[in-house]
């Protein structure tokens, strides 16, 4: 059985049909995937993706 909770990101389109990241936690990890592609996972420690997310938001203009 399948009890990962999903949450899309807050940029999303909201449920438009345009693809959005969506990341659940698990395990100590955080996973990642296209909603257009569910069946794909990344998998990260959080300290990765908290430096990810603190250099995309630097790069906002």
């Amino acid at each position: 059985m399948n009890t990962t909770t999903w949450q899309k990101s807050s940029f999303s389109g909201g449920g438009d049909g345009n693809a959005c990241v969506e990341l659940a936690a698990a395990n100590g990890r955080i996973r990642l995937r296209e909603s257009e592609e569910p069946a794909t996972h990344l998998h990260a420690i959080p300290s990765a993706v908290a430096h990810l997310l603190r250099a995309v938001k630097g790069s906002r203009p």
